[in-house]
């Protein structure tokens, strides 16, 4: 059968509730099944506002929506994971992604720094979502779609996505679910780009 692709959009995360809602209804599926997955709601916002305010050297006004961002997953993980060693590990993870952009204040302001940013917001998501399923005792994997994902002058190269995917998927016969990034990619010279805003449509063809 056919692999089949659910892509969930930011708002579809939201919270803990609309993450649980998620899971189900990819657990539902009988076959091989893709995710693709936006950032939680509001997050790309916020951090195009923080790589905004690097670009003005505004650290206060970064650190601010950081710390933000940091009680609204605290709340997420509180809420979606059972297992309180659970929660601390996977709200670990949050906060080290977190502290990360913290630390690239200290960085000239690039471009390439930007978009390593604003791919944070997936990177999250994905984690979030692939330890609230295997919490329920499923098997997800997450690729990366830096590992598969890129593009060329700005459009997808779609023979290189579909060979690099389908080899990963290989990898794991066993494996039914499969998470992966919307947004993010790599471009042409192997650095860390993002599709256009709604671009993620790419990653789910």
């Amino acid at each position: 059968t056919a692999m089949k692709v659910l892509k969930f959009g930011g708002t579809s995360l939201a919270n803990a509730e609309r993450i649980k809602h998620v899971a189900e209804l990819v657990t539902r599926n009988k076959g091989q099944v893709i995710v693709v997955l936006s950032a939680v709601s509001g997050t790309t916002n916020s951090l195009v506002k923080i790589a905004d305010a690097y670009k003005k050297s505004e650290t206060g006004k970064a650190f601010e929506i950081l710390d933000a961002l940091h009680q609204k997953y605290k709340k997420i993980t509180h809420n979606l994971y059972a297992e309180a060693s659970v929660r601390d590990q996977v709200f670990g993870e949050v906060a080290s992604i977190l502290d990360s952009i913290r630390a690239w204040e200290k960085e000239a302001f690039t471009e390439v720094v930007e978009k390593k940013i604003l791919a944070q917001g997936e990177i999250i998501s994905t984690n979030l979502m692939t330890q609230y399923l295997a919490s329920q005792g499923l098997k997800p994997q997450l690729l990366s779609a830096f590992d598969f994902m890129r593009i060329v002058d700005k459009e997808p190269d779609q023979a290189y996505i579909q060979e690099k995917l389908t080899h990963l998927i290989s990898l794991y016969p066993s494996n039914k679910i499969f998470i992966t990034h919307g947004y993010v990619c790599l471009n042409e010279l192997g650095e860390i780009d993002n599709l256009q805003r709604g671009g993620s449509d790419y990653t789910a063809s």
